[in-house]
């Protein structure tokens, strides 16, 4: 008599949903932290920001997450953008992947900001989304005449994948 087994596997949105979010947020921290920039206001929403990008990614909702940096005379500068793309039919690669030693080295090359530096973070969508606690309308800095660089795929998972995008005053 022979013996064998089975396993199965099941890898849904929300797993990935869950991922990219840690990814982007996590990213986020460590642009503020090497900027210099307090990031307690973050921690203390963290989860309630994490169910939020969770939920739109989810929903396949969320466009990107973006990061802008509030100078003291007023300029904002710079401007991270998380672009998150999806996958139509979930078969993307199966490996979750994000490049943190990748993301190490591009912060190495991020230009510095004065002190009493703010933050603002945004999401923008695709279209109709579920409203979610601590976020609301806002109006976005305008990024004509701004730099743009691509960090390239941040992380990336079954159904969705999520990039870095740099715009920074010339």
């Amino acid at each position: 008599m022979s013996s064998s087994s089975t396993s199965t596997s099941t890898y849904t949105i929300t797993h990935t949903a869950t991922q990219l979010a840690d990814v982007i947020l996590g990213s986020i921290v460590n642009i503020l932290g090497h900027l210099g920039i307090d990031a307690t206001r973050l921690f203390g929403s963290w989860a309630q920001d994490e169910a939020a990008i969770i939920a739109w990614i989810s929903e396949r909702s969320l466009k990107a997450v973006v990061l802008e940096c509030h100078r003291p005379d007023g300029t904002v500068s710079p401007i991270i953008e998380f672009p998150v793309d999806y996958v139509a039919s979930g078969a993307a690669n199966a490996t979750f992947t994000a490049d943190r030693a990748s993301l190490a080295r591009y912060l190495a090359k991020l230009q510095t900001v004065p002190r009493n530096t703010t933050y603002k973070m945004f999401a923008t969508f695709n279209g109709p989304r579920t409203e979610q606690p601590g976020w609301g309308p806002g109006t976005r800095a305008g990024t004509d005449g701004m730099r743009s660089r691509s960090f390239g795929t941040l992380a990336g998972a079954h159904h969705a994948s999520a990039s870095m995008r740099y715009l920074t005053n010339p």
